[in-house]
């Protein structure tokens, strides 16, 4: 894939960080509401926080991860860092793959059951499959966070070979 241009690059970064944080903010939401849930001893708030997170669920989680996933593929192609050159890179990358397709099959398909539950006045039955999705997600996406601030690691053996071509290709 050709190099972005500058101001393409700017404009999907920014993109990208506006998915990224508002997915990871969805899934603070989603945490505190499966907290509020769990503990309330009110019947009612129990049925408001499950059925808030459905709407979460079922409205914001796969049209932010799939951003936050595409944008970051295009960004990786686009510029020198690559999708292969770095280890930091590829970490993000199969993070957010396996973490969009867990909220997209896992996660939601949780979220549904319990507000099904909840709707039709049963206690949930396994609260913490309630609450760990959510902050195993969030704890991910600190992590990936983290790594894209401070660009850990070394370069892969592609990204070193690539980066040999480049030092002879400019000495040439």
């Amino acid at each position: 894939m050709r190099q972005l241009s500058r101001s393409s690059r700017r404009v999907l970064v920014v993109f990208h960080v506006v998915a990224s944080v508002g997915w990871l903010g969805v899934t603070l939401g989603l945490l505190a509401l499966a907290v509020a849930g769990v503990t309330s001893d009110s019947p009612a708030e129990t049925e408001a926080a499950f059925r808030s997170m459905k709407v979460f669920g079922d409205w914001l989680i796969i049209p932010l991860s799939l951003s936050a996933l595409v944008t970051g593929l295009v960004l990786a192609l686009g510029t020198p860092w690559g999708l292969a050159r770095h280890r930091w890179v590829l970490t993000k990358f199969w993070l957010t793959l396996a973490t969009a397709a867990l909220s997209a099959f896992s996660l939601r398909a949780g979220i549904n059951e319990v507000a099904a539950q909840a709707v039709a006045g049963e206690e949930v039955a396994n609260k913490a499959n309630v609450i760990i999705p959510p902050a195993v997600s969030l704890a991910t996406y600190v992590f990936i966070t983290a790594i894209s601030v401070l660009k850990p690691w070394g370069p892969t053996g592609r990204g070193r070979r690539h980066r040999r071509q480049v030092v002879r290709s400019a000495a040439d």
